[in-house]
Parts: structure tokens; sequence; C-alpha cells
């Protein structure tokens, strides 16, 4: 069972812990309550269906923000191998809110990069809420240029609110370095493959997702901007985020109807937290299938197809023409 319980989940950990209840009561005491539990079971089931089956936009935002999800190295970890990390921009600092080295996909080098969010308090101040600051995406472009240079295919996980917005971050370029690596990334002559594993929020998840493929996981978002901050503007009350949310058109089945994502990746009923090795196994799956297809694809039309793909975003056809 999660840690962490979000308050339309609630009846059915409440449930859960009733079945939990139930198994120890029969492990400890001998009772037999094999009816009770297959009753309560059935009946979780049901609701589990019943709930995550028809989530609206801002119940999967907050399924993308959920402190038990799997985060960028949980998927290192889990889909690849011989993970080396790389550490500062050889400028300024090591920002820890972005991560990358190089590992192994099925055997394949890959240069993987990410935004990284912590676990607690103390962790979060060191990874500044999976906020990067210019250093961090200067990392991500040194990272990403070393791998033209030998040939590696990048693989991007984006998981951020946001680029940090502070002063300093103001101070050292925050805007040019987020500028600059869109541009380089439009220019880069190995594969790239951008995966959304939970927010994906405005410039700050762009500047590492300009790829050939955009994936999303199931209730990931991609936005502009957060439903709150909208509010915040619309109406000058962030309460109101559930409304905007359901305005901004930004959860991945909406992102994949409007063509901006190329896959949902299918994630375990609930979300990638409750079972996180299907959630590794369904992402790499995919991974290695657009990694396949694109490495056929010669190196020379690797940006035209890159460029193919935004040009294409807002298009609009109409049938009666």
């Amino acid at each position: 069972m999660a840690g962490f319980t979000l308050e339309f989940e609630r009846p059915i950990v409440e449930l859960e812990e009733t079945i939990h209840g139930l198994r120890e009561l029969a492990a400890k005491g001998g009772v037999d309550v094999d009816d009770q539990i297959r009753e309560l079971e059935s009946k979780a089931d049901a609701l589990r269906r019943d709930v995550f089956s028809d989530l609206g936009p801002y119940q999967r935002t907050q399924i993308s923000r959920h402190p038990d999800r799997p985060y960028t190295l949980d998927y290192v970890d889990g889909v690849f191998t011989d993970f080396q990390e790389f550490h500062g921009d050889r400028n300024f600092m090591d920002d820890l809110a972005i991560v990358g080295g190089l590992a192994r996909l099925e055997g394949r080098s890959v240069m993987v990069i990410g935004h990284q969010k912590g676990r607690d308090t103390k962790e979060n101040v060191v990874r500044n809420f999976g906020m990067p600051r210019p250093e961090g995406y200067r990392k991500a472009l040194r990272l990403m240029s070393l791998a033209e240079r030998f040939g590696k295919p990048i693989i991007t996980l984006i998981d951020t609110p946001g680029a940090y917005p502070g002063i300093g971050a103001e101070e050292r370029g925050q805007a040019e370095a987020i500028a600059k690596n869109i541009l380089v990334m439009s220019r880069l002559r190995v594969p790239i493959i951008a995966v959304i594993i939970g927010e994906g929020g405005s410039g700050g998840a762009l500047a590492i997702a300009v790829a050939n493929r955009v994936l999303m996981l199931e209730n990931a978002i991609y936005s502009v901007i957060s439903p709150e901050a909208c509010a915040s503007i619309l109406w000058r009350d962030s309460t109101r985020g559930p409304d905007a949310a359901d305005a901004l058109r930004y959860t991945a089945p909406d992102c994949h109807e409007l063509g901006v994502a190329d896959e949902l990746i299918a994630e375990p009923l609930g979300g990638a937290h409750r079972d996180r090795d299907a959630a590794m196994q369904n992402l790499k799956k995919a991974l290695v299938k657009h990694l396949d297809e694109l490495t056929a694809i010669p190196v020379e039309e690797l940006r035209q197809d890159r460029y193919d793909r935004y040009r294409s975003l807002g298009v609009i056809h109409d049938p009666s023409a």
C-alpha cells in the first residue's frame, strides 16, 4: 500500500487496510476469515476500477505529483543497467535537480538525462524540488553534446513543476540556458526520446524534451502552466486549480489526441507507484521499440524528422477540403 493517500483514493485505501488487518489476524490468531477477505478484495477491485477508469484532469494531476511515484533515478535502476552518473556544468555548480549519465538499455549504450525530485524535505532541498537552475540545463547540454560526439542515443525523463524562478537563477541566465538547450536539441544528429514520467512543467520541461519521439506515462501531464498558477492569473484564486485543469487539456490522453505526445505508456491501475515493476517494464518496452525505429533512420535525416514533428503540431486538417 502507498504511504501517501490522495483524497479520492481514501475509500480504496481504507478497504485495503481492512484486508491487510484481516490477513494479520488470520496469521496470528488462526482465525478463518478467507470468505470475508475474498468479499472485501472483490469490493476493492471493483472500487479501484470504478475510480481509476474515470479520472478527471485534476485527479491525474494529483497522481502525476504523487510523492510515492517513481522518479528518474528509480527508472534508471529499473529500466537501465551500468549507469554512470556525470556531474557539474563545468562552469558554476552541480545542480542535483538534473541527473544524467551513460547507461545501457538492453545492451545498447545510451545517454540518460532527467529531472530528479526528493522523497523527503531534506532531499527535496538538495534536489530543489525537481526545479533546475541554469546549471542543471547546462549540465544536460554538456551531456547531450557528449552523446552526439560519440553517437549515443539520448533518452530524457521529464518530471518537474518548472524551471527554478529564483533571483539567482535569473541572474545566471535561466531563460538563455533553456533557449540554448531547445536550439541545440533541435540540431543534434542522434536519436532523442523524451518521456514525461510525471509533471511536464513549461520551459523547465521543454528544455530537455525537444525530441524525435515524445512519450507520456498514462497519468503524466505536460503544460505551459500549472493549473494553480493558471487559476491565480485568470481568477486570482489558486484554489480553482481543478477548474483550470478542465480547460488546459494537458493530460496524457489529451496530449496524445492533439499530437503533442506520440505514444501513451500504460500505468498499473491506480498509478505507477502502485506497481513499480510493471511501470518499469512498460516504459522499457516502449523505449526499446522507439529506439529501434529511430536508429534505423539515417543520421542526416534525424534532424529533419525532428523538424517535421514539431512543424506538424497545431496543424488543423479540414475534412471537407
